[in-house]
């Protein structure tokens, strides 16, 4: 529906946009952990009226009415806006019914204890990313063969023990 010189400036506008929004959530305190209003209220909204700014029928027979950039008014832009506006009603008016019932029914929040000790923890008796390998301890760095004992020695591979930290690119 948009050129692609079009296209291309829409993705550097809504990315650049929609890390901004991403930052308000700390200034405004809501808890948004997926980054949702930022990314796809924000980013639904700029794509929505980029169509009513750029959309052309050069691209698409789609497209109706020219964008306000193609000389054709104000017309789509508006019309964009409103389709934009009328689902962000009906979907704050779904997540809202939703949030209510699961509210009312199994509790839409964890114990704040279950949030410090990790989610996955106290809802699924396990770790979402565990690094350490089967057979002891050592993490991630025992695994990349760092300070593991070479194969039928007792010193780490590479002679003496270098400390990790010097192993490590970076």
């Amino acid at each position: 529906f948009v050129a692609p010189w079009a296209a291309v400036l829409l993705g550097l506008v809504a990315g650049a946009v929609c890390a901004l929004a991403i930052g308000l959530k700390y200034k405004l305190g809501y808890d948004d952990s997926l980054d949702v209003v930022g990314v796809h209220f924000v980013g639904g909204w700029i794509g929505c009226l980029w169509i009513g700014l750029f959309g052309t029928s050069s691209v698409s027979s789609l497209v109706s009415r020219e964008g306000l950039f193609y000389g054709g008014g104000a017309t789509q832009l508006g019309v964009q806006a409103l389709s934009a506006l009328i689902v962000t009603a009906i979907s704050f008016v779904i997540a809202y019914a939703l949030a209510f019932l699961i509210e009312k029914t199994i509790g839409f929040r964890v114990a704040a204890e279950a949030e410090t000790d990790g989610i996955d923890i106290a809802e699924h008796a396990e770790s979402a990313y565990d690094l350490s390998p089967a057979g002891g301890s050592g993490g991630a760095f025992a695994m990349a063969g760092i300070g593991v004992p070479a194969p039928g020695g007792t010193e780490p591979r590479g002679g003496t023990a270098t400390p990790v930290s010097e192993k490590v690119a970076g």
